[in-house]
């Protein structure tokens, strides 16, 4: 009998237990026993063993954050110091927060790829410019922080040229290759940043003649330890590498994005490295924070994928625009200076501030008796790190693909530690614990270290925890002063463009949705105008997203209504030109196309329009304005309540437009067309 339970059946069917009176029914001891097995099986400790001793796993490659697919860290440029460099610490440094190992990067093409446009090198054919845009910058400061830092750019979109009118790349597979190297040797010429991998086209089909091309055209030029990823989707690609010698030896990485932790055979049987190139995409509260410490065990355990990485580094764009706060922190107000970290920062911690890139897994790793999983992973000199999660379903749900039914219970947990770990006698521990009922949370906390006994120690898992376990003594959980309170975007906000050498070619806080807006000296003019803001792109680009038809850049606050905006204006194209001021801009991204607000727009013809959306279909008024292209115009918008009205150069030139909708939304300027048109003094004033 359990626990030491002596019983005899009574004549009457009962089980008499020893002691007067102590009586029980057959039915509630059958109900005690269950119990107590139950009991026993639980909380007796499940064995695991990590041994090295016939060999090792795969080779890990790290973990890293991407910038880019697009704009995501279009904020964080503008933030004053010390809060940006406080950021880029928490992201990069190591031993102090995230301390990634790898920073993936957009390689800019002009066009819409997710949250904003972001600036091509060469946004003509004749064109060459490597200091246009963040991501330079971005990848300098990484290097500063950590000089082993794994760099990789990747193209979402091309400027028009590259396909030559198409709205493809690959026709023309040598000026792609030549587009893409150009940037790769920009990034060293100029920046001193060795670029360690390069991908093809994200997420859409790739094109097996171009990666050989541009493999080729890598050797030819000296860079053949730049490394090809491919194909930044589905794991499709491994078919053609099982079956291609000359694909095979062009690709370094099989490449995947959001593979809900599980690889394919052909994956599998090409013995290339294989990676999560692109993860994670979830709201950055502890729900997200729980999927990104699911996945990073579990993309090994399930897929043996070796890296993965963020989509997003950094949620440093304005919160309305698609997938806000999709990062590992948040830095979305460069105007107040306030920025999160939030709990994906931590969970990163426990993995990368205890290994790096070129430690191996072992091979014993894998799932949790009760739920969870526990990857180990070792230097080879001697020093081992565990990290082990028991994140529940419904904590730690990512935005894709949809997640398997499965569950998670409190388990006690032996460890088993054998081969040249087993002479070990102690290891640090770092844990993180969500707690959902109190928000009561504990992140990236030490612990006192643990003490084994003959090669072995216990652990008591509950749900939702991280523990890390490790021989390394240098974890830590850095820190800065709280910075500023959280702010809404300035209720008047003015910028003249006056900037001779600015360290940015974007203006402060516009985002670009589609086109280009870039500092510009304009040397024609003696007057007022000699620095202004110029949109650049004349050429739809090959592109990733919906772009809109017309150029837009967005400003301010979303839920913005009431405003006055005033900018000088000056229409490049005879004609044909056009140019818009905006009010209550409710969409941006991949919705940009369908953005609806108040748009006023005036034309080279010398005529002028009032619409609904950015399309120009939904007219609210319309008429002659004596407008032409190579002369300075103000323009006025002035929105109140349900009504709208205009100013040209200080005088009333309609008025009472009656507003059908939106009831709030961004500032904007933009373009009828892709065409040169420049603005200054920009002035909003939200009431």
């Amino acid at each position: 009998a359990p626990i030491g339970i002596v019983s005899a059946l009574s004549p009457a069917g009962e089980t008499v237990l020893p002691g007067p009176d102590r009586r029980m029914h057959f039915r509630d001891f059958i109900i005690l026993f269950f119990y107590v097995c139950h009991c026993l099986y639980s909380c007796a400790a499940q064995s695991y063993v990590l041994d090295d001793k016939y060999g090792l796993g795969r080779t890990f490659d790290g973990i890293g954050g991407l910038s880019g697919g697009g704009a995501t860290s279009r904020l964080l440029v503008n933030y004053p110091e010390p809060y940006r460099s406080q950021i880029l610490d928490y992201l990069f440094k190591p031993n102090f927060g995230a301390s990634l190992h790898i920073l993936k990067v957009e390689i800019g093409g002009d066009a819409q790829t997710t949250d904003g446009t972001e600036s091509s090198h060469m946004h003509y054919k004749d064109d060459e410019n490597y200091f246009r845009g963040y991501e330079w910058w971005l990848m300098k400061e990484a290097k500063k922080r950590n000089p082993n830092i794994t760099l990789i750019g990747l193209p979402w979109a091309f400027p028009g040229w590259v396909g030559s009118g198409k709205n493809w790349p690959y026709d023309f597979p040598d000026i792609t290759a030549y587009y893409v190297v150009s940037w790769i040797i920009g990034a060293k010429q100029y920046h001193d940043l060795d670029i360690n991998y390069v991908g093809i086209w994200n997420e859409r089909k790739f094109d097996t003649k171009y990666i050989k091309v541009l493999r080729e055209t890598l050797n030819r030029v000296g860079l053949n330890k730049v490394g090809i990823i491919a194909a930044d989707g589905d794991w499709g690609i491994s078919n053609a590498v099982l079956v291609d010698v000359y694909l095979n030896d062009a690709v370094q990485i099989i490449g995947a994005h959001y593979p809900g932790t599980l690889t394919v055979s052909e994956a599998l049987m090409s013995d290339k490295q294989l990676w999560s190139s692109e993860d994670y995409s979830t709201f950055n509260d502890d729900v997200g924070g729980g999927c990104w410490a699911r996945i990073l065990n579990q993309n090994y355990v399930n897929g043996r994928m070796t890296a993965t990485i963020s989509w997003n580094l950094i949620a440093s764009y304005y919160e309305e625009l698609p997938f806000g706060r999709d990062g590992l922190m948040t830095a979305e107000e460069p105007w107040s200076g306030n920025y999160v970290v939030e709990s994906p920062i931590w969970i990163t911690a426990h993995t990368t501030q205890f290994t790096q890139p070129g430690w191996t897994y072992l091979q014993t790793v894998g799932h949790l008796l009760n739920g969870g999983s526990y990857v180990a992973l070792t230097d080879g000199l001697g020093n081992l790190t565990i990290v082990i999660e028991t994140m529940t379903h419904d904590h730690s749900v990512c935005i894709r693909p949809p997640l398997p039914a499965f569950n998670v219970s409190a388990q006690n947990a032996t460890f088993n530690l054998k081969g040249s770990f087993s002479s070990l006698e102690m290891l640090q521990v770092w844990y993180s614990r969500f707690d959902f009922k109190t928000n009561k949370s504990k992140f990236f906390q030490k612990l006192e270290p643990i003490k084994l006994s003959r090669g072995s120690f216990t652990l008591n898992l509950n749900v939702d925890e991280v523990y890390t376990l490790t021989t390394l003594k240098t974890g830590n959980k850095g820190t800065y002063p709280k910075p500023p309170d959280s702010a809404p975007f300035p209720k008047q906000y003015k910028d003249n463009f006056n900037v001779r050498n600015p360290a940015f070619t974007e203006a402060p806080d516009f985002a670009d949705q589609t086109g280009v807006f870039e500092y510009f000296i304009n040397m024609t003019d003696p007057g007022d105008h000699v620095f202004t803001l110029r949109q650049v792109v004349t050429q739809r680009p090959v592109t990733w997203a919906t772009d809109a038809d017309q150029t837009i850049s967005i400003i301010g606050d979303h839920a913005w209504q009431n405003i006055s905006l005033t900018c000088d204006i000056y229409i490049e194209t005879p004609e044909t030109g056009g140019v818009f001021v905006g009010g209550r801009v409710n969409k941006g991204g991949g919705s940009v196309r369908d953005a609806k607000g108040i748009f006023f727009w005036v034309f080279a013809d010398g005529t002028y329009r009032v619409t609904n959306d950015i399309s120009g279909n939904i007219v609210m008024a319309k008429g002659l304005s004596g407008t032409r292209a190579g002369v300075w115009h103000t323009l006025t918008l002035n929105i109140e309540g349900d009504f709208a009205s205009g100013l040209l150069n200080g005088y009333p030139l309609w008025k009472n437009a009656t507003i059908l909708g939106p009831s709030n939304g961004w500032a904007a300027i933009g373009t009828s067309t892709f065409e040169f048109a420049q603005f200054d003094n920009f002035y909003v004033n939200a009431n």
